[in-house]
Order: structure tokens, then sequence, then C-alpha cells
């Protein structure tokens, strides 16, 4: 019990906060924001419009829209709001335009004036003078792409009042003369809805700032992704999600020469802004580089004004060029990432004591925001001239350089090839497609065949994606080295491998001279055409199997109700036409009158190739009724969603075979794995997860029992640490700690002493000083070469040589003969990395070990790739490997 004095001196504890919150509640937030401005009462405010200040709640979608629309009928000649896309659960994302009532009059005459700037080949250096010495600057300030990261819309949504209601302020003055400010203020809203609805969902009486409360910790998946559950701030180079590519388009439009993605970190941390960490992308250029110094500079001035604390360089690199502050770099910007520790809610208690506040969150976003517009607005001039220059250069550097034109041939990857140069356009970049045979570099190529000139405004961005490798500075290397030798943890930040065409799994040659052919500009809309040829056949119909474009036909066939068979291994009709293992056979006896129609329907939906055939003579290989060609089943699929899975890996993998495959998936909450009767569905697929402790051995004794019942079970990645559990029996092999040259001392782990030793040197020191019973170095994610067993009807049409990516740390032992088959493996060490930087041990030992094993169990089968093939959904040669291990090995499950 408490003494009285105890009682007492908590009730007048009581008191203090309650006046204390009283006196808080009773501040303006809005004069706060910026002390000393005055705004004018023709503008609302956020009180006026949803009933609150700015930053005293989070704003959620609906009320975002509501401000915004209230702004635009307040001042519609100085702002104007646009659609860009549509998410997948039907939000419109829109950008908002603020400026004078000039250039808001003037929108599409800066858009064609940007655009003629960015064109060097059209618009010589007296005409760019012309044109920068009239035109604003643009800036465009994205914000939340992570939908839990609160406090960046709101932010936004009073960057957009401040610069309307205090328009003769003398910093937005100057700001408004000078610049035309973009405001994207929410890139993920289904995230953002999902995070809002579930934190209010868990307050009660009072926010809390404990950081074990419900209300600062999310339950899956969490609001940072989109409804397919992206992180699509990674999404910027395969351009997946409907958000990126309507986000693309828009920048592609008006070409902002400063582009800001403002985002949110750990409630401890401070404030982070330019200058980035290293390492930087070598094609980032030194201007673009000093350009976002000196807006950082800015910052710095305000933020010491405010009493803000920050930090620069230390993390957030700016390399991978797949971000929203990188991608920009490469048609000309100069772009940064902005980084506030986030209270996650509406108060955080930080590991110092202090309390972080909603509001204070939102206010540090503001002031980076205006600095940012200010910034630009100090260099407009020299931001306009240097992003004129940056096309001259790129034009000229492309001209110089050895693989000046990228050719890609169209013949082994048809489906591929034509998606990398759609997504090529898309990007904004100029893709040719040949209309005649031509050649380049003394080698043939037929019609059909595209090339991408790298002397075009875009070439930087082309090399930088088609090039096999990218490097690091040297002495960042050379620090990430020493740093892991004293087991410091190195600071590679994400994946260092990102080759396009060997994602792709497409074939990709390089000229030095340009290419002159009869040629069409690839637009990004452009449809892979499918046909049906000799339509009326009287015996079957075949589709060669092999690329994205035959599995899409597969999956839209089954789903129509079409009787089809796979041959398991390639073969020869009499008429010497030759068809992979894995081709589809269609015979009209097994189907309905309206075949035709079906399939001709399909083939125009899919972009396949259908052939017709009048004879069932196979010359070599196996005939359409033979065991090895199998019945092709609808398999019911189901995938684990639910704590412990990661959410990227499982969206990626359900965004892949739906969106990319075309085929419906159940997602079934992970526990119930453990339990649930799964004898509806022939395929499960267990994405990345730490199964062990959700499923113990009751789930695997249950997933074990389905599986030798007839069921698939597929496993990604770190999800078979749960399969190849010595425990569960459910795949025959073992995760390998890392690779010692030096065999671990044998003595007594449980003595106090052991034997001694002679130090010669500080090498002997730190050898010793090695754990011997440790994990493989963990790698940030590199591109990896794989071989690919010919042989085998699970690999029935893929290449023989395909590129993964490799990260993390587990490594696999082969499975043994009398259990399974190595199906898919990495290859030598001194070839093993295609792309990216990869730890000389890694290489070692990632050699000749399995992507991809297969262990027959029961009637049914387990399928682990050690590897994800569906990582951020844009291993587009993976493709047809994982829809054999779905439909194929379904058809092959007893």
């Amino acid at each position: 019990m408490f003494a009285k004095g105890a009682i007492k001196a908590v009730s007048l504890c009581i008191m203090a906060m309650s006046v204390s919150l009283s006196a808080a509640a009773s501040i303006n937030n809005t004069e706060t924001m910026w002390p000393g401005t005055v705004y004018n009462t023709d503008i609302p405010t956020f009180k006026q419009v949803l009933g609150y200040d700015v930053g005293e709640r989070i704003t959620n979608y609906n009320d975002m829209r509501r401000y915004l629309t209230a702004l635009e009928q307040a001042a519609p000649e100085r702002i104007k709001v646009f659609k860009y896309a549509n998410s997948w659960e039907g939000r419109e994302l829109v950008y908002a335009v603020v400026g004078t009532a000039e250039h808001i009059r003037s929108l599409e005459t800066l858009a064609k004036n940007t655009q003629s700037l960015a064109d060097p080949r059209s618009t010589s250096a007296k005409d760019a003078k012309s044109l920068i010495k009239n035109l604003p600057t643009s800036v465009w300030l994205q914000y939340a792409v992570h939908g839990n990261e609160i406090s960046s819309t709101d932010a936004a949504l009073f960057t957009a009042y401040h610069l309307l209601a205090a328009p003769n302020d003398t910093i937005n003055s100057k700001i408004l003369e000078n610049t035309v400010v973009f405001i994207d203020p929410l890139q993920n809203p289904d995230g953002r809805e999902r995070f809002v609805s579930r934190y209010y969902a868990t307050v009660g009486l009072e926010h809390s700032a404990d950081r074990l409360s419900a209300e600062h910790n999310e339950p899956w998946p969490r609001g940072r992704v989109n409804h397919y559950l992206f992180d699509m701030n990674r999404d910027w180079l395969a351009l997946t999600q409907p958000e990126t590519k309507g986000r693309v388009a828009a920048i592609n439009k008006y070409k902002p020469q400063v582009v800001v993605d403002i985002h949110e970190m750990g409630g401890d941390q401070s404030y982070y802004f330019a200058p980035a960490a290293q390492p930087f992308n070598p094609h980032m250029t030194k201007t673009q580089i000093a350009n976002m110094d000196a807006i950082g500079q800015n910052h710095a001035k305000y933020f010491d004004e405010f009493g803000f604390d920050y930090f620069t360089r230390e993390i957030f690199d700016a390399f991978y060029p797949g971000y929203g502050d990188s991608w920009p770099v490469f048609y000309g910007a100069s772009a940064s990432t902005y980084e506030v520790g986030s209270a996650r809610g509406h108060v955080f208690e930080k590991n110092t004591g202090e309390l972080l506040t909603y509001f204070n969150t939102v206010k540090r976003q503001f002031v980076a925001s205006i600095s940012t517009a200010e910034g630009a607005a100090n260099q407009r001039e020299k931001l306009l001239n240097d992003f004129y220059q940056y096309q001259v250069d790129a034009i000229d550097s492309g001209k110089k350089s050895k693989e000046r034109v990228y050719i890609l041939p169209n013949q082994s990857n048809r489906e591929g090839t034509h998606k990398l140069a759609t997504l090529m356009a898309e990007h904004g970049v100029e893709v040719q497609q040949a209309n005649e045979d031509f050649k380049a570099c003394g080698v043939k190529y037929k019609a059909g065949s595209y090339f991408i000139d790298t002397a075009q405004p875009r070439g930087v961005f082309v090399r930088t994606t088609f090039t096999d490798q990218v490097d690091m500075a040297e002495a960042f290397v050379k620090e990430q080295e020493r740093r892991r030798a004293r087991n410091l943890g190195d600071e590679i930040y994400d994946v260092t491998g990102w080759s396009l065409p060997m994602m792709f799994n497409v074939d990709s040659d390089s000229c030095s001279k340009a290419v002159s052919a009869d040629s069409k500009v690839v637009q990004a809309n452009d449809t892979l055409i499918g046909k049906v040829n000799n339509p009326e056949a009287s015996v079957a119909y075949i589709v060669a199997w092999g690329d994205t474009a035959a599995a899409r036909f597969l999956t839209a066939a089954l789903q129509a109700g079409v009787k089809l068979k796979s041959a398991d291994q390639a073969f020869v009709l009499g008429d010497k036409t030759n068809y992979p293992a894995g081709s589809l056979v269609i015979e009209k006896r097994l189907n309905d009158k309206d075949l035709l129609t079906k399939i001709s329907q399909i083939a125009e939906q899919t972009g396949a190739i259908v052939d017709g055939v009048d004879s069932s003579w196979v010359i070599d290989g196996p005939s359409f009724g033979s065991n090895k060609t199998v019945p092709m089943v609808a398999p019911k699929v189901a995938i684990a969603w639910d704590v412990p899975t990661s959410e990227l890996s499982a969206g990626n993998t359900r965004f892949v075979i739906e969106r990319q495959l075309g085929y419906p998936v159940t997602a079934i909450r992970t526990p119930m794995l453990a339990w649930a009767d799964l004898s509806d569905y022939q395929v499960l697929i267990l994405p990345e997860g730490n199964y062990e402790q959700a499923l113990g051995k009751s789930g695997a004794a249950n997933l074990k029992s389905w599986v030798e019942a007839g069921g698939v079970l597929i496993a990604l990645g770190n999800a078979n640490r749960f399969t190849t559990h010595a425990d569960y029996g459910l795949l025959d092999v073992k995760r390998e700690q890392a690779y010692r040259e030096e065999k671990a001392d044998s003595s007594d782990d449980k003595s106090s002493k052991v034997a001694g030793q002679l130090f010669a040197s500080r090498d002997d020191l730190k050898a010793a000083s090695i754990e011997p019973h440790t994990s493989p170095d963990y790698v940030a994610g590199v591109l990896a070469n794989v071989e690919v067993d010919q042989e085998h009807w699970l690999t029935a049409g893929v290449d023989k040589n395909l590129v993964a990516v490799a990260y993390g740390n587990d490594i696999y032992t082969p499975i043994k003969l009398n259990s399974g088959k190595n199906l898919a493996w990495f290859t030598g060490k001194d070839d093993v990395l295609a792309s990216g930087y990869l730890w000389q041990q890694n290489k070692a030992q990632l050699a000749y070990k399995p992507l991809l094993v297969h262990q027959p169990l029961g009637k049914g089968m387990v399928i682990g790739f050690t590897q994800s093939p569906t990582y951020r959904a844009y291993l587009e040669g993976m493709n047809v490997l994982l829809t054999n291990t779905i439909f194929r090995a379904a058809a092959h499950a007893q």
C-alpha cells in the first residue's frame, strides 16, 4: 500500500500532468509550425476542414483527399490536384501542384519546355539558355511510400497550406517566384489506411508512449507495404505496382530538377538529410551530389534555428538505382531521401526518456519541405543549367562508350525480351525495334530485334541497368572488408547487383557503334502479339514451353476448362518441327467444339504462339499418348500468410503467381497450417519466414501427412530452415555453417582451460577470435549464376543457365541421390558472381551448392528453393521454373 505522503505526491503529479496537457491542447499548432507567419484566412486550416489541428491526429486517406479538395476550391488558380494512379484497393493517388497563378496556368507549357530542355539533340545551347532565363525550377516532394511512416502526409498537406495561405511571406515569395512545387502527399494509401485504422483501434483512455504497447507494435502485415505487401521504395526498376507505374509516368512528364523522398525511421533517431552515405552510384555526377549538399546546408540552418537534431552521411546510401530518391538521378534530377525519427503514433518515449510527439515529427518534415523548396529557389538557374548539361553529357558519354548500343536479339526468350523492351520505354528510354535484318559490330541480327542507343538523354540509366557490373568505390569496398574482418558489420545497405537483362533471362549484346536499320519506336503499352498458326488443324494445338507467355497460356487454359498435357521431354514431330520439354499439347479429341475460340482468345490475351498440327506422329521424344506427356491439372494453390511469414516474400510470391502468371492463390493464416485439413489443396507455398516455433513438430507432422497423401510443398529461401530441421523430416538437406580453413579447437568446451597456443602475428589473434560455429557472412544481395539440370521433368523448358538473387547467409548441402535430386545449383567460385559484390569466402562456399532441391515423399513431394525466385518480383527469368514447381509438380503428384 502507498503511504499517505506518497498518495499526495502522486495526486499532485497527476494534477500537474493534467494542467500541462490542458495547456498543450490550447496551443494553436498551426501558428507554431513556422513562428511569425501571418496566414490568409481565405485558405482553410486543418481545424476548419478536418476538425483537428495539424499534428493532433494522424490524417487518414479520405481526410487527406478532403483537405486537398478544400485547398483547391479555396485557391483554384494557385493549386491543382491531379490523379496519377489507382491503388490495388481502388484508392486514387494524386499529386498537387502549388505555384503562382501564372505558373499554374502554364503547367502544360512548363512540361513542354522542360522536355525541350531535356533533349539537347533538338534544343541548342542558345535555345536552352533562353528557356532557362524564364523557366521556374520544379521541386517534387513525395511522401509516405511506406504507409506506416505517418508524419510526412500531414507535413505535405501543411506545406501546401503554408505556401497558399502565406504567399507574401519572404521565403514563400521567393519559392513561388522561382519554383513550381509538386506535392505527392501519399504514395501508399492502402498501407496508410491499414496502419491508421488499426492504430486507433488499439488506443484506450490515453495514448501510450510505451514501445511495448499495442500502439507501437503493428500486427502483420505492417502498414509499410501496399496491398500486395511490396516495399514500393524498391519497385522503381521493375515497375510492378500500379502506384509506382503511375508515379513514374507523372514524373517523366515534368522531369522536376529536385526530387525528395520523405520517410520515417526508428523513433530513437533524430533527422537525416543529404549528404548521403557512401557508396554513391558511379553514374551520379558530382554536380548532382553538390546540389543536394547545398540544400542540406539550407536545412542545417533552419534545424539549428528551430533546435532540431539531425545527422548526415551515416546511413542511406545512393548506390542502388531503384529507389524513389535514386531513380530520378538518372534523368538528370538532384535527389535525396529524408528520414525523421518516428513516433509511430501520437507519442513515443525515446531511449533517452524524451517524449517524441506526432506533432514534433510533422513539424520537422514540414520545415525540411519548405527548406527544400527554398534551397531549390536559391539555385533556380544553376539547377536548370545543370539539368540541361546532364543531358548533353549523357549523350556525349554514350557516343564514346564501348557499349554504345545494347541489342536484344529476341530469339531465345520472346516474352521476356518484349517485356524488358517495353519496361525501358516506360522508364522514358528510347527503344527501337528493327523492321529489317541488320548488322552491328559484325554480328547479324534478325528483324524484330530491339536496340537501345545510349547516346540519348536516358543513356546513363540504360548503362546503369544493362551493364553486367556497377562497381562500388574501391575505398568503400576496402573499408567494408576491414570492418568484416573485425566483426564490425558492413555498411552495404541494399543489393549490389541489378542487371536487368540478367534478371529477365534475355540475351543482350553491345556494340560500340550506332546501329543503322529501319525501325520503329517501342511504346510502353505495346502488347505482345499472340496468334494461332494453322487454326483449322485437325489433330491438336501445341504451345512451345519456355517463357512467361506460355506459362500464362497454361494458367488461363486450365481456368477455362481446356484439357491439355505437358511433355516431360523435348519431342520432334514428323515434319521435323522441334518442341522443347514442357511444351503444351491440346488434343482436339479431348476438348469441346469451341476449343479454337477459347485458345484464340487465350493466345491474344497472353501473347503466346499456338501451332495447329494435323498429325500426332512423333519421330523423337514422347508421343502425345505417352506416360511422359502428362495431363495437366488445375491445382488449388495455398500460401502461408501471417506471422511468422515474411510479409515481403509472401506478397512478392502471391503477386508473381496471381498477376504475372494469372492464377489465383488462397492465403491461409500460418498458424492454421499446424492443424488444418489441407486435403482440398494440391500445392502449398511457404514464403520466407521462421516457421519452427509457429508450426513446430505438430505442424511439420500435419504437412508431412498432407505431402505423403499427394501434396506439393514448396519452400522459399529461409523457409527451408523449417523444412530441413532434423526433427521434422521434410527435406533431407542441412544448412551449412561458415567454412573455416582452420578447424575449431577440439578441446572440451565445458572445461575452463584449453591447450596452449602460440601466436606469431596479429593474423593469428584474428583467426583465434573467430567463433568456430557461425553462419556464413551475410550478403545484402547479388546476382548469381546458376546451372540447371536438363534431364528432369521439373526443369522442363528451363534454360540450362539462369541468374538468381543470392542474399542472406543460408547455404545448404546437396541432397543425397537416395532422397531426391539437386535440380539447379550455383556455378563454380570463379564465375558464380554474375553482378554485385560478394565476399570471397561466400563465393567459395556458395559454389556448386543447390538452388533447387526436389524430394519425393509418399505420393507427393517437397521442393526447396534455397533462394527465393520471387524476390521483389523482378526475376522474370525465374518464372518458368516457378511455374513448373507449381503446375508440373501438381501434375506429377499422385
